[in-house]
């Protein structure tokens, strides 16, 4: 097993970073770091992920059959490190990382033509339609119904949490085709627009607070949607959970460490600025130790990925790996999120409906507490929810416990 980079990778990490020096401007890393939520405006995340689709990068996973860019295992981990280090926007996973994985093994040819380019293009904004108001961690249960009526699916039911849906021009969906037999064999998996008559889309306020428009989760509601069937339906009828379970495959699992010592600067930023009993933050005692623990777990899973990128150059397979790296990446994200909080103190209780707002040419809102701590409370309410989606961390442990331990 070999940790260190080669010349020819490090060649390669030094093009990646003297990219994103010229491509993610003053005005974006702003916007960054006054986001709630981790995203920009629409137009702003559209317009990032265009630069990164033009140099050939939005898809570093697809392969060349479909424009992806033919990265080894290692350049793919390089591109991701030093995307996410740099704190530049996550590129929406919605099309590139999960539905167009499912069309690429399961959809029909029409299909691929249809969808793969614009999700390559970012032209097409996509959301996923899974939970549920009574299916989330057991999905299994899901109720929304696809009922055929002819040539159509004719939908009801409604669906939650759904991130973004309110700019999103596609949703791919699991839902319910048959009644008899297990749960799991009566789900299949269908995509559709999102502009389809009958569908009405409800924000879900949360405690970040998000301005209008720049809120995240939604519940969606569908009244007698009628799609195509030869057009949404991927795969086999009934299928969907495989596909799904092929889906989750790629929403775990991806390198944490970097954006994690990207959110501890941040924190580290916070501390050094703030005092508390004529100190700065980050010379308490106290303060200093969770500090240093926070590094120690995080070099402790950059080894831990490391290995796993091992792995996978020598062609082997993530597997239950990915759940462990999912509980700990997601466990030391609201650890970090909380030691912010912790540093900012009573500067973290002003909010700010609109935080972006405040970078706009000619706005007059006054900020009523120092720009570092205007989002130390969002990010930590935010987060609340990296140990639940993607599978819950307590599901993980028991994948864990099942694959690895035999239990």
């Amino acid at each position: 097993m070999d940790l260190s980079l080669s010349p020819v990778d490090m060649k390669f990490q030094k093009e990646v970073r003297d990219w994103i020096d010229v491509n993610f401007d003053a005005d974006l890393r702003a916007r960054m770091a006054l986001s709630k939520n981790g995203y920009v405006d629409k137009a702003s995340q559209v317009a990032w992920q265009k630069k990164l689709a033009s140099k050939g990068w939005i898809a570093p996973n697809w392969p060349k059959q479909y424009g992806g860019p033919g990265l080894s295992a290692t350049e793919r981990y390089i591109l991701h490190s030093e995307l996410s280090g740099a704190g530049t926007p996550n590129v929406a996973p919605f099309g590139v990382s999960m539905v167009a994985p499912v069309i690429m093994a399961f959809g029909s040819e029409e299909q691929k033509k249809k969808h793969l380019p614009p999700i390559l293009a970012s032209d097409i904004w996509w959301c996923q339609g899974y939970s549920e108001p009574g299916a989330g961690s057991d999905l299994a249960s899901l109720q929304m119904s696809a009922v055929r009526d002819g040539d159509d699916y004719v939908l009801n039911g409604s669906k939650i949490w759904t991130t973004l849906a309110q700019w999103a021009d596609m949703i791919f969906c699991l839902v319910r085709t048959s009644k008899s037999g297990k749960p799991q064999e009566g789900i299949s998996f269908i995509v559709f627009p999102m502009t389809s008559p009958g569908i009405t889309i409800r924000p879900l306020p949360t405690l970040d607070g998000p301005a209008e428009g720049q809120h995240e989760i939604n519940q969606v509601f569908f009244e007698n949607v009628r799609v195509p069937i030869k057009d949404a339906l991927i795969g086999e009828e009934n299928m969907g959970w495989t596909y799904a379970k092929y889906l989750l495959e790629f929403e775990r699992g991806n390198a944490y460490a970097p954006g994690l010592r990207h959110m501890l600067r941040k924190a580290r930023k916070v501390a050094s600025k703030e005092i508390a009993g004529g100190e700065p933050v980050i010379r308490d005692p106290d303060f200093a130790r969770k500090l240093a623990q926070l590094e120690i777990r995080i070099d402790m899973l950059d080894a831990t990925e490391r290995r796993v990128l091992s792995s996978l150059s020598a062609g082997q397979n993530v597997g239950p790996e990915s759940s462990m790296l999912k509980c700990a990446g997601s466990e030391a994200q609201q650890a970090i999120t909380e030691l912010a909080l912790e540093a900012a103190g009573f500067y973290a209780a002003p909010f700010v409906q609109d935080t972006i707002a405040l970078l706009e040419a000619g706005g007059n809102e006054t900020c009523p507490t120092p720009q570092h701590d205007l989002v130390a409370a969002p990010n930590y309410f935010n987060y609340r929810k990296t140990s639940i989606y993607a599978g819950s961390n307590e599901i993980q442990r028991n994948i864990m416990a099942k694959m690895v331990l035999g239990l």
